[in-house]
């Protein structure tokens, strides 16, 4: 695991039906996220705040709500991932909606292939983030980062990162789904992403569950993991736009990240979608950057 540390603000909402995500950033520097990683011996550099385009909040054209925006929004953030990546440090994306998830992982895929290193994603969400503009019901690009991703969206967003698709659905493995709309329930099966979805969870348990989504990465793989926060329970973590209740418990979720931890494999991470608008005393970015601390070696005993 890098020990080189960079935060990435991205401090807008502009993928998502609700106000409030631009906040996320700041909610988590309040919650001490730098100094705390800093106690886990990283040297951690906070890069600020980038600078887009403002939200327009305008209904949908074509399917797309604010196509113009995400698309500026996603290629700010692929520059500044891909730049820490190069390098040689880790970019830790403070979003902000999950649409700039597009831009964060096409800059990941395109390290890994110009460094000759395999992707392994995990995609710790509610929801699958696999519309597409003819499927979704809302013109939300916040669910639609998936299929982007893998080939299926507008040219402007699907082309950032220099290849088409960016990554193979294979790479991906998705945890703590519990939302998926109909037309995108078909796409998903279509295209055979590996879902772990709450069903899954409940029946076979998290440490299962962990052990196959992580399985068979080796030295030479980059691991990535996207964590929107309504991944959690709302019960523990009610500052989101989208909550679905029913999601993994506060010790089913350390259990994620200690188990990711103890990989060492993780190079960057995404955590995405806090929405200190609808929190209450920033407990869920609390609750998150607890959760990140489990992600770089927090336990409660030292482990063999």
């Amino acid at each position: 695991m890098l020990k080189k540390v960079s935060l990435i603000g991205a401090p807008t909402d502009i993928g998502a039906g609700a106000r409030g995500a631009s906040m996320g950033p700041e909610a988590m520097r309040v919650a001490n996220l730098g100094p705390i990683l800093q106690g886990h011996g990283l040297e951690v550099l906070d890069r600020g705040n980038l600078i887009g385009p403002s939200n327009p909040w305008l209904p949908p054209t074509n399917g797309y709500r604010h196509l113009d925006e995400v698309v500026a929004w996603n290629q700010l953030v692929h520059d500044a991932v891909y730049t820490e990546l190069s390098d040689g440090r880790m970019p830790i994306l403070l979003g902000g909606d999950h649409c700039l998830g597009l831009g964060s992982i096409s800059a990941v895929a395109r390290h890994c292939r110009e460094a000759g290193k395999k992707l392994r994603i995990l995609w710790l969400d509610a929801h699958a983030d696999f519309n597409t503009n003819e499927l979704t019901p809302s013109g939300n690009i916040h669910g639609m980062p998936v299929a982007c991703l893998c080939g299926h969206g507008p040219k402007e967003l699907i082309e950032i990162g220099g290849q088409v698709p960016a990554i193979n659905p294979k790479w991906v493995r998705q945890i703590g789904i519990r939302s998926v709309d109909p037309g995108e329930k078909k796409l998903v099966h279509e295209v055979g992403l590996e879902v772990y979805d709450m069903r899954y969870i409940d029946e076979m348990g998290m440490r299962h569950t962990m052990e196959l989504a992580l399985a068979t990465m080796d030295v030479n793989t980059h691991l990535h993991v996207s964590f929107d926060v309504d991944f959690l329970d709302p019960d523990i973590a009610p500052g989101v736009g989208t909550t679905i209740p029913g999601g993994p418990t506060y010790r089913e979720a350390q259990l994620c990240m200690e188990m990711i931890a103890d990989t060492g494999r993780l190079a960057s991470l995404d955590v995405m979608e806090l929405n200190p608008a609808l929190d209450v005393r920033n407990k869920t970015a609390m609750v998150a950057v607890d959760l990140i601390e489990s992600l770089f070696g927090k336990s409660t005993l030292m482990r063999k």
